[in-house]
């Protein structure tokens, strides 16, 4: 199979998807519902031509016959006043229109032979076309009742779908929720143990001798700078006792 001949395989079918996929079935039956009423009324007005065509050939046949008739009353007259050459002439006139009289008549025998067809026709496509108008309504009944189904099951599919997605949504979030209460006890348990006093700012870590020797390191310090502060006391004022002795040898100077 040629490129060409691959490439329209492929329209047509796209095309015919897109045609199935437009098409409504309603419309197609109600379009051909029409289609049917429009050749009924065809019939029908074919069969008011043909009686309209014979009743206007019964009005001429009625006229000839009157001509017959009245050629006959002349043909009569003048033999009796011993014309006969006008008895003639009337005579074959009559001939003529009875000529012209059932020429009328074969051709309405024509018309009603054909009248008659077209009466049966119509009452064939009548009954044709209401079997078909009740039974294109209770296949449009049965098409709209289906697509209502189908929507409904449509909707009921993506309500499910929704679902499903709310459930796993849940689900993550369950996961993230117990993901992060696992964190918070393990840090709790880290907390209680020591593990985490490093990070806390806690002299020597978790290691009680370490604790103890950087409390003895801090203690030392702070000794130093009390006996630094002591000795700056000292140089600057009195010591302790030495205020205190003062203050005695003023009380006994004022007692003497």
């Amino acid at each position: 199979m040629g490129l060409m001949s691959r490439f329209s395989t492929i329209v047509k079918s796209k095309a015919s998807k897109m045609l199935d996929k437009a098409e409504d079935p309603r419309e197609t039956l109600d379009y051909s519902y029409e289609k049917q009423l429009e050749m009924l009324q065809n019939v029908r007005r074919g069969v008011a031509d043909v009686a309209t065509s014979k009743k206007r050939l019964e009005l001429q046949a009625a006229k000839l016959e009157q001509s017959v008739q009245k050629l006959d009353g002349q043909a009569r007259q003048a033999l009796q006043a011993n014309r006969e050459d006008l008895a003639r002439a009337a005579l074959e006139r009559k001939k003529g229109v009875q000529l012209q009289l059932q020429g009328i008549d074969e051709q309405r025998a024509q018309l009603q032979a054909e009248q008659d067809k077209l009466v049966m026709a119509e009452q064939r496509l009548t009954a044709r076309v209401e079997s078909f108008r009740t039974r294109k309504e209770t296949i449009k009944a049965q098409y709209t009742a289906a697509e209502a189904q189908s929507k409904i099951g449509e909707a009921v599919s993506g309500i499910g779908e929704d679902m499903a997605d709310v459930g796993l949504a849940v689900e993550r979030a369950e996961n993230k929720t117990e993901e992060m209460r696992a964190r918070a006890g393990a840090i709790d348990e880290l907390l209680e143990s020591g593990a985490l006093e490093d990070f806390s700012g806690s002299p020597g870590g978790s290691d009680p001798i370490e604790r103890e020797l950087a409390q003895l390191s801090v203690t030392s310090g702070v000794d130093d700078e009390l006996a630094q502060m002591r000795n700056e006391l000292g140089d600057g004022e009195p010591a302790k006792g030495e205020i205190g002795a003062g203050e005695d040898d003023g009380a006994a100077k004022g007692g003497t």
